[in-house]
């Protein structure tokens, strides 16, 4: 080895063999309460292991992980604390919770992802997730704990549209609806908004459950059906799309803009979220990570730029198309039916 290749060690790429454990980690936190329990007052491991019932031994290894991951502090006296980073997003009750993401990353991502290198072999996902018969289920376990990351965007969305000024009647598309975050957000900005929701009918009941916490309920109509078959209606003034074009592929993204395109009266507005990439695709991380994650879990979905998904858009006789910064790791896209 000559001198200069004294200055290149493995010590990067080892740490990358330990990248499952942080969420892995936080998940057994959020399972065992210890976010919980510290959201009273700090703790020794012994008073968390007396709160909790998990093992004092258990306890040490991930409290100080959580600790050196800065999800947790430490005093000289071995009582550990929330940051406030954790106490506003792994404290369950609290609005921006997040605890269930990472019940949603072990269960059902790991478990696909853990067959990439077959997948990446033949081209073919573990399971079609966008398809009804694998997808339908998935969904209604999960999309419950998204609401909490979409639900700050969709506030801002709701003020960028100035729905509180609204004087007569809005009515949202919201396309895919999940939890409902997006057109529930809306719908709390005005009661002059009224919301149709479309998504698979197993999906649906965990919209109608959110809807009836938020005392939505009759503002709320559910529609069931894939998204290139179902009744839109028309007339819409806001159609949302949360994170559905990445699961779609190409072909069927075009389509499902050119039905919403429809749908909407004219000057209507088009919200779609997703998690961008550059044009070059040299970055964001998440983005280039999550077509991976597409991979193993569609037909042929993946993770789009800007200027593609404008693209599109203007293809489907949409104009106007602009970025709308929001709190999230990508900026809403909107544009406006001429």
């Amino acid at each position: 080895m000559s001198p200069a290749d004294l200055s290149v060690t493995p010590e990067r790429i080892l740490q990358f063999t330990w990248g499952f454990a942080p969420p892995l980690v936080i998940e057994a936190a959020v399972r065992h309460r210890v976010f919980d329990v510290l959201a009273q007052h700090p703790a020794t491991i012994d008073e968390l292991a007396q709160a909790t019932g998990a093992s004092r031994r258990g306890l040490i290894a991930i409290a100080n992980v959580l600790a050196g991951l800065g999800l947790l502090g430490r005093d000289t006296a071995g009582r550990y604390a929330l940051t406030p980073e954790s106490a506003a997003f792994l404290v369950s009750g609290q609005p921006g919770y997040l605890g269930g993401i990472f019940h949603h990353m072990r269960s059902q991502v790991l478990t696909s992802w853990l067959h990439l290198a077959e997948v990446v072999g033949s081209g073919r996902p573990v399971a079609a997730v966008n398809s009804v018969s694998d997808g339908a289920a998935f969904f209604a376990e999960f999309v419950e704990a998204l609401f909490p990351m979409n639900y700050p965007a969709a506030r801002a969305l709701a003020a960028a549209l100035d729905l509180g000024r609204a004087g007569g009647p809005v009515s949202v598309l919201d396309l895919a609806t999940g939890s409902g975050v997006w057109g529930l957000a809306l719908a709390q900005a005005s009661p002059h908004v009224t919301v149709r929701a479309v998504d698979w009918a197993e999906v649906l009941p965990v919209t109608r459950t959110v809807a009836e916490r938020l005392g939505l309920a009759d503002r709320l109509t559910t529609v069931a059906g894939d998204l290139l078959e179902v009744d839109f209606g028309g007339g819409h003034q806001v159609a949302t799309l949360g994170h559905i074009l990445h699961s779609e592929g190409v072909e069927r993204a075009q389509a499902l803009l050119r039905r919403v395109h429809a749908a909407l009266a004219p000057g209507g507005t088009i919200a779609v979220a997703e998690f961008l990439v550059d044009a070059d695709r040299r970055g964001p991380l998440q983005g280039l990570i999550f077509a991976v994650n597409m991979v193993v879990n569609t037909e042929a979905g993946g993770t789009y730029s800007f200027e593609e998904i404008a693209g599109w858009l203007t293809g489907a006789g949409f104009v106007d198309v602009r970025p709308l910064p929001v709190p999230g790791p990508s900026p809403l896209i909107l544009a406006t039916r001429s």
